[in-house]
Order: C-alpha cells, then structure tokens, then sequence
C-alpha cells in the first residue's frame, strides 16, 4: 500500500478590517448624529444668545435716548441694526446696502414698509447728517426696531456672524 500524500496544515486568511462588524457602524452613525446634533445645539444656543444680547443692546439705547444727542441716538440705531442684520444674514447680502436699499432691506418681512415709509425712514444716512431731524417719533422708533428684532431668522450659512459685543460709549 502506498502512503497518502499528505499536505501541511493550512491557516485560513486572516480577517481584514474592512468591512466592520455591524456594531462598528452603528457607533459609527451614533457618533456622527451625536456630533451633528451637538453643533445644531451650540449654534442655536450661541444664536439665541445674541439674539438677547441684541434686545439688551436696543434697551440700552432706548434707556441713554432720552438724556442723549438725538443724531447720536440715530447713529447708533443704524449700527445697531446693521450689527444685527450682519450677524443674522449671509454678509455678502447685507454689508453694501446703503440709503434706500438699506431701507428696503430692512422692510422684508413686514408688511405697512415702515423703514422706507414710516418712521424708519429717518435712519437712512443718519451718520453723515450734520443734525438729527425734527420731527423723529422715537417711540414708534424703537418699537419698530423691536418688531424687525422679533422677525430676524438664524444666520443660513457659515459667514454669518452671531457675536455681539458691547460698543462702550465715552461716558
């Protein structure tokens, strides 16, 4: 009887990385909905955060309104609204704007046009007048930038900015 020819033990290949095992993928999903809710929160909390910053911004004008240069009280009203559109707003949509597309701007969204017809119309170019008009309805004003406050929507791309910082006035 001849003897069999045997053949050496042979390994099985070794087990590659890819694909994972399933469970690898589900902490994979985990991690990134976890990583995509997390920026979705500290956007939104860093949004409403400026968002009430503003609104102290706006009474901090109205409260210095009554003892304060009417024109100066203007100016800071149009670069109160200016930070405020910047930082809700893609920049490139925003920064340009002058005199009556400013005004126009600041209309979207409300109905009666009360920047370019009412009593926000007084805010365009208010930094280059050599005085304040007569006849501004600061009440009605300071509503008005209240009500656009309300109306501004979370910034739609990543140029937007959402910080605001105290501008300190020389006391």
């Amino acid at each position: 009887m001849e003897p069999l020819p045997l053949k050496d033990i042979h390994l099985p290949p070794a087990v590659g990385f890819w694909p994972p095992a399933p469970g690898w993928l589900l902490l994979l999903a985990f991690i990134l909905l976890a990583a995509a809710g997390l920026t979705y929160w500290l956007r939104r909390r860093r949004r409403r955060r400026a968002l009430t910053a503003a609104a102290g911004l706006l009474q901090a004008i109205r409260s210095r309104a009554e003892h304060a240069d009417p024109l100066q009280t203007l100016i800071e009203l149009s670069a109160w609204l200016r930070r405020v559109a910047l930082s809700t707003a893609p920049r490139q949509d925003v920064a340009a704007l002058r005199g009556a597309e400013w005004l126009a701007y600041l209309d979207q969204g409300l109905a009666d046009q009360p920047f370019s017809r009412g009593a926000g119309a007084c805010l365009a170019g208010a930094q280059y007048r050599p005085q304040a008009p007569e006849a501004v309805d600061w009440p009605a004003l300071f509503d008005l930038c209240e009500r656009w406050l309300k109306l501004q929507k979370p910034p739609r791309d990543g140029n937007a900015r959402t910080r605001f910082t105290a501008k300190r006035s020389p006391a």
